[in-house]
């Protein structure tokens, strides 16, 4: 039944989509309005934001310092600011910052926002809670768009941020990471035991499209 209605999906609701999504679109979320540009990956219409988001919810975000890795629209970040959380939001994606730097105006929060390829122009600190909806499809990114889905041929991205993400974090932080069924799990894995760490799966979340799955991201046990 799911193969069906990605198939039906692929060929009626997809280019109704990527069309719809060829403008810049205004995005309600409970308190919070974003603008969210063609080049920046909406959070309307994946699950994949909302699933993460969802087990954010959960967590005591009041006066933690919080990164969003690979921001994106940003909806976490000011979520997470909207309750008290100190955060800082990456992303390579131009456009997705300069966007995010006037929605956070727009709904009165102060993020700290860096133009960043992941760990690589952030300045080094500990931080408390780390949230990555990161791309998954494995081909090279040609541009900033791709940014958003693409994560290398061999899955580059997850190699780079797994070698960094040991300078970012102390023995408390809650690392955590949506992935979803279509992604090449083996892969992601061996890059993380390579740099030290394992995925343990917090949070299963089906529906009639797709499996998303929310991986906290720990230290591997000696």
């Amino acid at each position: 039944m799911r193969t069906i209605l990605k198939h039906i999906v692929a060929r009626t609701y997809k280019p109704l989509l990527e069309k719809y999504l060829s403008k810049t679109r205004t995005y309600q979320y409970e308190d919070i309005r974003l603008e969210v540009a063609p080049e920046v990956f909406h959070p309307g219409f994946f699950f994949s934001t909302h699933v993460l988001l969802k087990y954010l919810k959960k967590l005591p975000l009041q006066n933690q310092h919080f990164l969003e890795l690979g921001c994106g629209s940003g909806l976490m970040s000011i979520y997470a600011a909207k309750k008290g959380a100190i955060v800082t939001a990456t992303d390579i994606n131009k456009i997705a910052l300069q966007f995010l730097a006037r929605n956070s105006r727009f709904n009165n929060t102060a993020l700290r926002i860096i133009e960043s390829d992941l760990f690589r122009d952030l300045p080094e600190q500990p931080f408390d809670i780390i949230a990555i909806n990161p791309p998954y499809y494995k081909k090279q990114p040609r541009s900033d768009r791709d940014y958003a889905w693409h994560c290398g041929e061999n899955g580059e991205f997850f190699g780079s941020m797994f070698r960094d993400l040991g300078r970012y974090v102390h023995s408390q932080t809650e690392v955590c990471m949506v992935l979803f069924e279509g992604c090449d799990m083996e892969m992601i894995g061996n890059h993380a035991s390579k740099y030290g760490f394992e995925l343990q799966c917090m949070h299963t979340h089906e529906n009639l499209l797709e499996k998303n799955f929310v991986f906290k991201i720990i230290p591997t046990a000696s």
